[in-house]
């Protein structure tokens, strides 16, 4: 991720307590997995000792991620938000012009994206196609299927 992570005061706690556990409980089962593979003889040889050393740098890889995400978060109020255009955590209803199927999403930071929770990211084509848009607006988005239109419902905090 570059730039700033928008994020809510509990998105941002959520990842510093993973960012805790995995530095704390996730090391220590990972410095284990690699004690045991070792005390199995001939480490050229030793398959255990490969995967666990590999599972080691995922490990690590994701401490790094989650550190460069917790580094660029910025906290967003809800209640601090403006609904006369869509930003980020507005809750958007739109009608695909098309089918006429309306549907309500969530602008959120790509962290907190979950489709089945109606929580889409602001970096996502549907999300950029909306930001900065008014009720009434038309939204033309790319999808990997061609241009889409929304048409903008409403927008509330």
């Amino acid at each position: 991720m570059s730039g700033i992570n928008y994020v809510t005061k509990e998105t941002l706690d959520q990842m510093m307590n993973d960012l805790s556990v995995l530095k704390t409980k996730g090391r220590a089962e990972i410095a284990k997995a690699i004690s045991e593979a070792r005390e199995k003889g001939d480490l050229k040889e030793n398959a255990e000792y490969d995967a666990a050393k590999e599972a080691q740098g995922l490990h690590e890889a994701r401490i790094a991620t989650l550190e460069n995400a917790i580094a660029t978060s910025r906290i967003v109020e809800a209640d601090s938000i403006d609904t006369s255009k869509v930003s980020i955590l507005c809750k958007v209803t739109i009608t695909n012009i098309a089918n006429k199927k309306t549907v309500t999403y969530q602008l959120v930071s790509e962290t907190e994206a979950d489709l089945k929770a109606g929580k889409i990211s602001v970096t996502s084509p549907i999300g950029k196609g909306l930001l900065g848009k008014s009720v009434g607006d038309v939204a033309e988005v790319q999808a990997p299927t061609g241009k889409i239109n929304f048409k903008i419902e409403s927008i509330s905090a």
